[in-house]
């Protein structure tokens, strides 16, 4: 039989045991609340700090697109927290500079292969200036000749030995040597080409323009300017002979004068540049002409007649003499000794 008093101490025993888990489990509960509590306010202003970054984000950075952070809050309401509450516009002001900079980048290639097309043109345009100038200011190489009033009986300069026409008195005037005379003079043909030599001329191409007379004078200076003499006198021949009224023509009476001069056959030049000087004295190519008249005479030693010259073209043209010809001019008057 159980005494009683062991029975209370059992009973209270298992009391004491349950109440001490009671007060274990009241104690482990009671500071998890106040955590809960802290961390539920921590998380509410981290996510508010987040709305109001993306906020600021949306200000700094506008856009409708992907690229751009899109807002979690609207103004005055600062507790939204997803962005799908903010609906973003259709186009903004970035997405409409990035379509007008896309448009320009697209003018901007057009004007510049429009203005690669145009310089081609214009450097075409200045290699046929550039040719044009050249064969007009062809005489500032070597000089220029002309008509010599004075020197009317020039027309007898391709009398036979130059001792002796420099012995001899002037002679009587005479009439100035006629197209049909100088013409046949003018255009030997080179006898018998190499090979080489007509593979380079016909490398040298003939201009092709609306202005057929221009055309036939172009081809005549580049082959002179090539250096093939024989082929530009005859080339420049043709365009004296049938374009005698071209607004080159005083040109080509020139560079035909000079075809001959710079191949070493200063009679037949100095025909030409009398020729040419003769027919109008204000043409272009006059004052070269007559220039170029004395430096022929000098070339045959004819003093005389090259003093002659050179005295009528400073009379004649001194501006000239003083200013685009000064060079040339006082080169040959250097090489002889006039009284």
């Amino acid at each position: 039989m159980t005494s009683p008093l062991r029975t209370f101490t059992s009973s209270s025993l298992s009391f004491r045991l349950a109440g001490a888990l009671l007060a274990a489990t009241t104690l482990a509960t009671v500071p998890l609340a106040p955590a809960l509590a802290q961390d539920s306010a921590a998380e509410a202003r981290i996510r508010k700090i987040e709305a109001e970054i993306r906020a600021l984000q949306r200000k700094v950075f506008p856009g409708g697109d992907g690229r751009f952070f899109e807002p979690q809050i609207a103004p005055g309401n600062e507790s939204a927290a997803s962005p799908a509450n903010v609906s973003p516009p259709a186009t903004t002001a970035v997405t409409d500079i990035l379509v007008r900079l896309d448009a320009l980048e697209l003018q901007l290639q057009t004007l510049t292969a429009r203005s690669e097309e145009q310089a081609n043109a214009l450097s075409q345009l200045d290699a046929r200036l550039t040719l044009i100038e050249t064969a007009a200011n062809a005489p500032l190489v070597a000089g220029t000749a002309g008509d010599v009033p004075k020197i009317q009986p020039s027309a007898t300069l391709p009398v036979a030995a130059p001792a002796r026409a420099a012995a001899a008195p002037a002679p009587a005037p005479a009439p100035a040597p006629t197209p049909a005379a100088a013409a046949p003079v003018a255009a030997p043909a080179v006898a018998a080409p190499s090979p080489t030599r007509l593979a380079a001329v016909q490398a040298i191409t003939k201009p092709q323009t609306a202005d057929a007379g221009d055309d036939e004078y172009s081809y005549g200076f580049r082959l002179w300017n090539a250096g093939f003499f024989p082929e530009a006198r005859q080339q420049l021949t043709k365009f004296v002979e049938q374009y005698p009224n071209h607004a080159r023509i005083s040109f080509g009476r020139n560079l035909l004068g000079r075809a001959f001069l710079d191949d070493n056959m200063p009679e037949e030049a100095a025909r030409w540049f009398l020729r040419n000087y003769q027919a109008n004295k204000n043409a272009d190519r006059a004052p070269d002409s007559l220039l170029y008249l004395g430096a022929s005479m000098i070339a045959m030693k004819d003093t005389k007649r090259a003093c002659i010259a050179l005295a009528e073209f400073a009379e004649t043209y001194p501006l000239i003499a003083s200013g685009r010809l000064a060079t040339e001019y006082q080169t040959n008057r250097a090489k002889v000794k006039c009284s």
